[in-house]
């Protein structure tokens, strides 16, 4: 009995709750814009939040977590600065460095106790024949270390053999796309490709991965799916060692100083004089990685003659870094959607003082003819709440709209979740309700005698 006496109260309530709003349109929207924008943006935020993780997460796969990126710095390539004039006299000429190179490699798997992998790189920019036409990809010397440091599943076939590898064997693995490309709707596993002037065996396809504008801009990763991977000692045997001098006439990687002792000299950059391209250093543990990228660097520094002709980062704490910027960027965001609620929540509490103002007289009435203190109180809050309820409804539909613009006007991916609506939902609820026990009790504290003054 109880049960259905307070149920037709509350619905008493809401009933009246309704015909107030609905009489007073303008003031009410008014009054929910706070909260309407306050919802959206927290909507908004939360979307931005997961997208940036889903990316870094994403990223992370990518880089590998335990691993070290070392990188040459070839000389200045020829015609990109004047001649260097060099006076000799009182000057230490500089160092000659050997550059990075598969010594390197094999000194940093004999000396240090904490790497677990090495996978050197060689990139070439050349093209594929396919029935007579030619199309550009990019052939990777690596180990066959290279996909399990890069976290790069093999769809089809298998990775490189050790004889394979040792021998210099003509055979690749290429990307999902170089597949689709060659050889639409049939599998490329055991059929031949010719890049450049060399015929390669498929042994292999890689699984397809997205990878972002972004990722390949911030961390120098490769569009995977468009590259050939061969073993690396067939690189460096049936395509190009820049470790090997010729006799031809003055190729680009070599220097030369003409001018005598006591004359200014002129210089010629050697170019990219390094025979590998790119080192990825895979370290047992994360804890590990400063004190291992300090120990490589003071090797590597020795083995060149003391010339820091290398660059080693660590791409997770990259990410990290981002991680910290984009949380900060979080942070902000949530102030200001926090400020907009609390303005929000401020403006129904002030819209429902004055109404009180306004219905004194309907007051003292309802309390003259038997409605407690409880009834007056739930009447108001059931107000404040549906007030702050359609503004978060509305702030809902903006901030889902805002979400999808954003990511289609500016690239960034945004992701919805049920849980951050829900959660918006509940602190929309949650201001309507805190805010509105002020004026509920205002309301309540008013007397039939008030209202006959009133009038």
């Amino acid at each position: 009995m109880f049960d259905k006496i307070y149920i037709e109260k509350l619905k008493s309530n809401f009933s009246e709750a309704v015909r107030v709003i609905l009489a007073n349109k303008v003031r009410t929207l008014l009054t929910s814009l706070g909260i309407i924008f306050g919802v959206a943006a927290v909507i908004t935020m939360l979307a931005i939040g997961n997208g940036a993780e889903k990316e870094i997460l994403a990223q992370l796969e990518l880089v590998g977590v335990n691993n070290i990126v070392i990188t040459p710095i070839p000389d200045e390539k020829e015609g990109d600065s004047d001649e260097e004039e060099v006076e000799t006299e009182g000057i230490t000429p500089k160092r000659f460095s050997k550059g990075l190179d598969m010594l390197d490699v094999a000194s940093i798997k004999r000396n240090i106790p904490s790497v677990k992998k090495v996978s050197p790189e060689i990139i070439l920019e050349t093209y594929v024949i396919k029935k007579g036409r030619q199309s550009p990809v990019k052939l990777i010397g690596v180990s066959s270390d290279f996909f399990e440091t890069s976290n790069i599943s093999i769809e089809s076939g298998k990775n490189f053999s050790t004889a394979q590898s040792e021998n210099s064997l003509p055979v690749c693995i290429i990307g999902k796309k170089i597949e689709k490309k060659l050889f639409t709707g049939e599998s490329a596993i055991g059929k031949q490709i010719k890049v450049k002037d060399v015929w390669l065996q498929v042994v292999g396809v890689i699984e397809e991965k997205f990878i972002s504008e972004n990722a390949q801009e911030n961390l120098g990763i490769r569009d995977l799916n468009q590259d050939v991977y061969i073993p690396i000692k067939t690189f460096l045997v049936r395509y190009k060692d820049r470790k090997i001098i010729s006799d031809k006439p003055l190729p680009e990687g070599n220097v030369m100083i003409f001018g005598g002792q006591d004359g200014p000299q002129k210089k010629i950059p050697r170019g990219n004089y390094h025979q590998i391209d790119k080192l990825i250093v895979q370290v047992n543990n994360s804890s590990e990685l400063n004190a291992t990228a300090d120990v490589l660097s003071r090797m590597l520094k020795r083995r060149h003659n003391d010339m820091l002709d290398f660059e080693i980062s660590i791409p997770i704490q990259l990410l990290k870094q981002q991680q910290k910027t984009k949380q900060i960027f979080n942070i902000v965001l949530s102030i200001i959607a926090g400020i907009s609620l609390l303005i929000g929540g401020i403006g129904i509490m002030n819209i429902m003082l004055a109404s009180v103002l306004e219905r004194t007289k309907e007051i003292g009435i309802i309390r003259a003819i038997g409605a407690t203190q409880e009834d007056v109180i739930l009447q108001f809050l059931t107000e404040s709440v549906l007030v702050s309820i359609g503004g978060g409804i509305i702030g809902i539909v903006l901030g889902v709209l805002a979400s999808y613009i954003l990511e289609i006007t500016t690239g960034i991916e945004t992701i919805l979740s049920v849980s951050s609506i829900l959660l918006s939902f509940f602190v929309a609820t949650l201001i309507g309700l805190i805010f509105g026990i002020a004026p509920a009790k205002s309301a309540a504290n008013k007397s039939p005698i008030e209202a006959i003054r009133h009038e």
